[in-house]
């Protein structure tokens, strides 16, 4: 398989017609070597506009869906990011690459080790991976100029929010299954949380972040 010629074809008939003409994005999504980031019974999918399984119930975003979350961020090189869900490690690197320092925890201890040394591989040296439990009981202990959220939550957790520096981004998949909405926060200082909805997706829930289930008689 030609991965050069997949990727490119990714970037020119996926994700730029999902409306993501950000060039650092598009640059970035064609630099990172996505089919590294995947299982190795995956790699022919690496670029097909799917979620693909990486265990434990999670998945790793469609490329269309990753562009579309870089893009709303509007990362900076100096720029601070906090990833909840570190997953595969791809979206990592992206972020990585477009920001001064990631700070990425996941529940699954796995996920962390592979994608540590996934991201040693690719040349990653500016992101730090953490295990913990983020929805109620991880504490990152500083503030972030950005936070990405790689699951999605029936409710955005009151806590993330006080993660982020004044001026500082969220991007949140929130809602009911199957009709979710990536939501985009921003922090305007004294409490104040500008939210804009952007798209509409589909994620499985990150743990402890599920929608109460509710019983009828």
């Amino acid at each position: 398989m030609n991965f050069e010629q997949a990727r490119l074809n990714m970037v020119e008939n996926q994700v730029r017609p999902w409306e993501v003409l950000d060039g650092r994005v598009l640059d970035v999504i064609a630099r990172v070597h996505r089919e590294d980031f995947v299982a190795a019974e995956h790699r022919r999918l690496a670029f097909a506009d799917l979620c693909l399984p990486l265990g434990h119930g999670e998945v790793m975003m469609k490329p269309v869906v990753e562009g579309r979350v870089l893009q709303a961020l509007d990362l900076q090189p100096t720029d601070r990011v906090l990833e909840i869900g570190t997953g595969s490690g791809f979206l990592t690197a992206c972020l990585a690459t477009l920001s001064a320092h990631v700070t990425s925890v996941d529940i699954h201890a796995d996920f962390i080790a592979s994608a540590t040394q996934r991201l040693l591989a690719a040349g990653v040296t500016n992101a730090t991976l953490a295990c913990g439990e983020a929805v109620n009981a991880w504490e990152p202990g500083a503030l972030f100029n950005a936070l990405v959220v790689t699951g999605a939550v029936a409710e955005v957790p009151s806590r993330w929010l006080g993660w982020l520096a004044p001026g500082g981004r969220a991007l949140v998949v929130r809602g009911q299954s199957p009709v979710q909405h990536a939501t985009l926060l921003t922090h305007e200082g004294e409490g104040r949380v500008r939210e804009e909805i952007l798209f509409e997706t589909d994620l499985p829930y990150l743990a402890h972040a599920e929608p109460l289930q509710r019983f009828v008689l």
